[in-house]
């Protein structure tokens, strides 16, 4: 049925990394991500199961998928997920699998996360301050956050990388303390432009963008280029000198890293989307519940490598707002 080599976009990327996202539920309520009052939550029969998404996976595998992240929402508020990425590190031909987190639960499930097979882990952090971080979060957790975090690397979980969200008159002010975790542990601390999606409750003057964020970096020491692997994701990567860590940077907007993403994303009600930053996707979930076969849904993988664009929109004259959420999308 299908070729492992399948998956090639019309600008010749190879798409061998899917995203999947098991739950659009949350135990945070991220400015950046979540807007004003109550959202719908989608109903449990129209979350795929973890066995509806194995299928799916192991179709996108035989088409050249080898690394997969799960994301949520906030993955560990999900029953059966540390079973279910257990059954992922099996998988012979997947050379990578990871975890993204907001890092509330991960102190409970670190030990079982680090047994099932998965060694690498992203930990959503956007203030090093309880106050604030309650702020943009919506709840006063960052002493479980961190916790969790130090649990995770006296387990012996490698890399971990601390996603910040680099909001101008939120976060700017800590950008130099986030970079100086990188002297005092070997963590990958990642800033992240921040991208407007959905109808969330900040806005693009909240926007400020890697140059900016490198020069805040490069006043703590010179910035030593690291090459990227061949499953690492689009930031680009430093060591300061003198640094156990690293420090990256990831542009979607100041600099589009579009002509080599390799990424496909699987939302949690069974939506195929060739990208974060547009709305287009196919249902794979309803071809799969009315008795599709494997050739189907492999169809879908194709259609969706076809359609992916050569760049995202976002940030000019000609974008359209990205309406889904972000919870919903899996970022």
């Amino acid at each position: 049925m299908a070729n492992e080599n399948e998956l090639v976009d019309r600008e010749k990327r190879h798409l061998n990394y899917l995203r999947i996202s098991v739950t659009d539920r949350c135990n945070l309520r991220c400015l950046y991500c979540v807007p004003d009052g109550r959202i719908p939550k989608l109903d449990h029969t129209d979350i795929l199961s973890f066995e509806e998404i194995c299928r799916i996976l192991d179709i996108g595998i035989r088409l050249g998928i080898r690394k997969v992240r799960v994301t949520g929402g906030e993955p560990l508020v999900r029953k059966g997920v540390v079973n279910f990425l257990e059954h992922l590190a099996r998988l012979e031909k997947l050379i990578d699998v990871s975890l993204t987190t907001n890092g509330v639960l991960l102190s409970a499930f670190a030990r079982q996360i680090h047994e099932s097979g998965v060694r690498r882990i992203n930990v959503s952090l956007d203030s090093l301050h309880a106050d604030k971080f309650a702020m943009i979060t919506g709840y006063d957790q960052f002493h479980r956050v961190w916790e969790g975090i130090e649990k995770a690397h006296e387990i012996g979980f490698s890399p971990i990388k601390i996603n910040v969200v680099a909001m101008r008159g939120i976060n700017d002010d800590e950008i130099v303390d986030f970079a100086k975790l990188s002297f005092t542990y070997p963590f990958h601390v990642r800033f992240i432009e921040y991208m407007p999606i959905g109808n969330s409750r900040t806005q693009a003057q909240n926007q400020i963008l890697t140059p900016e964020i490198k020069e805040q970096v490069a006043s703590l020491g010179k910035l030593i280029p690291i090459d990227s692997g061949y499953i690492d994701g689009p930031a680009r990567r430093y060591r300061i000198d003198g640094a156990k860590g690293e420090v990256g940077f990831i542009s979607a907007l100041s600099h589009h890293f579009c002509n080599y993403c390799n990424r496909l994303r699987l939302t949690a009600d069974g939506k195929l989307r060739a990208c974060l930053l547009s709305d287009n996707h196919l249902p794979v979930k309803d071809v799969l519940r009315n008795g599709g076969t494997d050739e189907e849904i492999a169809n879908i993988f194709r259609t969706v490598a076809r359609q992916k664009a050569a760049k995202h929109q976002l940030g000019t004259r000609n974008c359209g707002a990205v309406k889904d959420l972000m919870q919903g999308i899996g970022g």
